[in-house]
């Protein structure tokens, strides 16, 4: 049998510590023969895998001052025993690459018999505390929670260099992530390899660093993710949660199984405890207190094992045997998991498609899902693979995707459902879908219907060949239908088309989804008109044009000083020659477009053909922007001309209705104000609820 490198890693580290304190026999285990051959399987982490981190200047040794403020949002609490050294450096960093939020830190000096007394005071901004006796890591960390003011406390070892932006994610996870009580940092080894990505607990009460010796770009410990618990080498948690525990739990003086046990008790409490990767902190594992179990302080991680396991018993019924080794699958085990299939990562700032697909993905999770997402290209796209991560879906790229069959063959049992979005993504992963996740249930998402897009281009341009393109995408579209368990469509009008081309076909309505933004700037603080949409989509292009030749300058006639604002990226030579008109700027790709949809009086969407649900009406919409549309561009959006959008489908009504519109107060917030009611009737997140909780949590017979 043949084992990845990752779990001959796990068993052999794994299997060292047991040995190392007389809970494991090489004999009894049966790993006599085979010891040798798992330990030159193992090697260190590829340098290209490795993080690239930040360590202070070792000049000035002593920092002069913190940026500490005294209304702290954070209180940072560091217990110290010894290790001036150590310590110093922690302060450098964070006096060097210091966090956003304002925080204070408290260094707690639990007797240090080195020079800590007679430097560390002498910190501007730095609040030292020295016990009077040595007590240990808990009575040090729990004086400091004593003494803090910030709404979180941060407990963070002295051991540490905490890199650029730590603290504020940590933080921000508590924003982000509604009920979380605890959030632990990824831990890195100052050579750049992995030392923690969250902790798994196992029924006997033993625990494990989760990702230890890999290489912390590994899709595997890159998201976002409920853990079992978080090293107390760096942890947040709300300062008065912690109060309301009893703090650090006493039993355990003077150390050890603290944090662990901790955890245990927010999730008790019934918040989350989480693990961000993007919090990073080196951590010089064992500089205090040794790694050794089997003497020293180390050696109280042994006994506090056993009570451990004897308060939290209960709560270990539900955990991992002690002989599995960690993944995935089973780190999620009890949780619907649907696995995401689409060409590219989406990129939700430059295309409605990519939009609708991160809320679904966002959507599943609040609904309970483990989401994991493959992109059909394997690559990592830079921040867009982050958003994901950040918002907790398990994200896959190369080289750690060694091909796809391989892939789904390791992974492909552990999913109930699989979405693949467009036609040509799906017919190629149908196959090997059901050759290795036959239990699950396969969902092809249109996107939009392709066929019925293409038909129509062909229609407006009279184009003979494009008709034929378009019937062979019929073709194949409908042959992907056939093969699915459950098409997902944008709209009731795509629906009642499937009707009639594939009557047999399972099929459900998923629109477009949003965040409502609000109603934005009033009338009053507005001006001009803005389209957004991208440029690789050939109705967009189409659209633009049409609007610049026929219809804006009937608009600048009537309304000299109006501008048309054309936002969107992959600008093609087409577009991009309109700027040389009058009135006319076009600003390709904005990463930031709330400026435009808070700033701009009327969105256009002057489509002559398309299929799907319009995301840019939908976005506008959401802004409490009113939209001068085509009937192409609002079919299926439950819209009625002069309630929440104004329809036009020549080019002098649709001239007339922008003027109109642009000049007319009441008329644009009662549309305003409508068009906000219909993304919230139809194409918010609470809207789909029923839709998704059916199609992926009913029970299948």
């Amino acid at each position: 049998m043949s084992i990845s490198l990752a779990d001959a890693r796990f068993l052999f580290d794994r299997a060292t510590g047991l040995i190392r304190r007389g809970w494991l026999s090489l004999r009894t285990r049966g790993l006599r023969a085979s010891w040798q051959r798992v330990r030159t399987q193992l090697r260190r982490v590829p340098e290209a895998q490795r993080a690239v981190l930040y360590f202070p200047a070792e000049t000035p040794r002593v920092p002069a001052a913190l940026p500490t403020s005294d209304a702290p949002l954070a209180s940072i609490v560091i217990p110290v025993y010894g290790q001036l050294e150590h310590t110093l450096r922690c302060l450098r960093a964070l006096a060097g690459q210091p966090p956003r939020v304002p925080f204070e830190v408290i260094v707690v000096d639990d007797g240090s018999p080195d020079d800590s007394a007679g430097v560390l005071p002498a910190i501007t901004g730095l609040r030292y505390h020295r016990r009077a006796d040595n007590g240990g890591f808990i009575a040090a960390c729990n004086d400091g929670a004593a003494l803090a003011r910030g709404e979180y406390l941060v407990f963070l070892n002295n051991d540490t260099v905490p890199q650029p932006g730590w603290l504020d994610a940590l933080l921000r996870t508590f924003a982000e992530h509604p009920g979380t009580g605890l959030v632990g940092a990824q831990l890195l080894y100052p050579d750049g390899r992995l030392q923690e990505a969250g902790g798994v607990v196992f029924a006997d009460g033993s625990g494990w660093n989760y990702g230890r010796h890999q290489s912390p770009v590994d899709p595997r410990y890159g998201y976002l993710r409920d853990v079992d618990y978080a090293s107390g080498a760096a942890i947040a948690i709300p300062r008065a949660l912690f109060a309301q525990l009893g703090m650090f739990d006493v039993r355990y003086a003077p150390a050890y199984y603290e944090d662990t046990d901790l955890a245990f008790a927010v999730r008790a409490a019934g918040r989350r405890v989480l693990y961000q990767p993007a919090a990073r902190v080196v951590h010089d594992e064992g500089a205090t207190a040794g790694t050794d179990t089997g003497h020293g302080a180390k050696a109280y991680q042994v006994r506090n094992r056993e009570r451990f396991a004897a308060h939290r018993a209960e709560a270990l019924r539900q955990q991992l045997a002690a002989d599995v080794v960690p993944s995935p699958a089973g780190l999620h085990r009890g949780r619907r998991q649907v696995l995401v299939i689409d060409a590219l990562s989406p990129m939700p700032d430059r295309d409605s498609g990519s939009l609708r697909l991160v809320n679904l993905m966002r959507l599943l999770r609040e609904e309970g899902a483990h989401v994991v997402f493959l992109p059909a290209d394997l690559k990592h796209a830079g921040p867009y693979t982050e958003t994901l991560q950040a918002l907790g879906v398990e994200t896959w790229f190369a080289p750690f995707v060694g091909g796809v069959p391989a892939w789904l063959r390791e992974h492909g049992s552990r999913f109930d459902s699989v979405i693949a979005c467009r036609h040509y993504v799906a017919r190629e992963f149908l196959p090997l879908l059901r050759a290795y996740a036959p239990q699950a249930q396969l969902v092809f998402d249109t996107i939009d219907l392709h066929y019925l897009r293409e038909q129509r281009a062909a229609q407006v341009a009279g184009d003979a060949t494009r008709a034929r393109t378009a019937q062979r995408t019929r073709m194949l579209e409908l042959d992907v239908i056939a093969r699915s368990d459950l098409t997902l469509v944008v709209s009731e009008a795509e629906r009642a088309l499937l009707a009639d081309d594939a009557p047999a076909a399972r099929v459900a309505v998923l629109s477009n989804l949003h965040r409502i933004a609000g109603p934005g700037a009033p009338f009053a603080q507005r001006r001009d008109l803005v389209f957004v949409g991208g440029f690789r989509h050939p109705p967009n292009v189409d659209a633009v044009r049409w609007f610049a030749d026929a219809v804006f300058p009937q608009v600048r006639a009537r309304l000299p000083d109006v501008r048309f604002h054309c936002i969107g990226g992959d600008v093609v030579e087409a577009v991009s020659a309109l700027s040389a008109r009058d009135g006319i700027i076009v600003h390709g790709h904005v990463p930031d477009i709330a400026p435009y949809m808070d700033g701009c009086r009327v969105a256009l969407a002057p489509l002559r053909y398309g299929a799907g649900v319009k995301g840019k009406v939908n976005l506008s919409m959401a802004h409490g922007q009113p939209v001068v549309a085509t009937p192409c561009a609002v079919e299926g959006m439950h819209t009625r001309d002069g309630h929440d959008v104004l329809v036009a489908d020549d080019a002098d009504a649709f001239a007339d209705a922008v003027v109109r519109l642009h000049e007319d107060e009441a008329l644009w917030t009662t549309l305003s104000r409508n068009g906000l009611d219909n993304v919230a009737r139809h194409f918010s997140l609470d809207a789909a609820r029923d839709t998704v909780r059916q199609v992926f949590f009913a029970r299948r017979d």
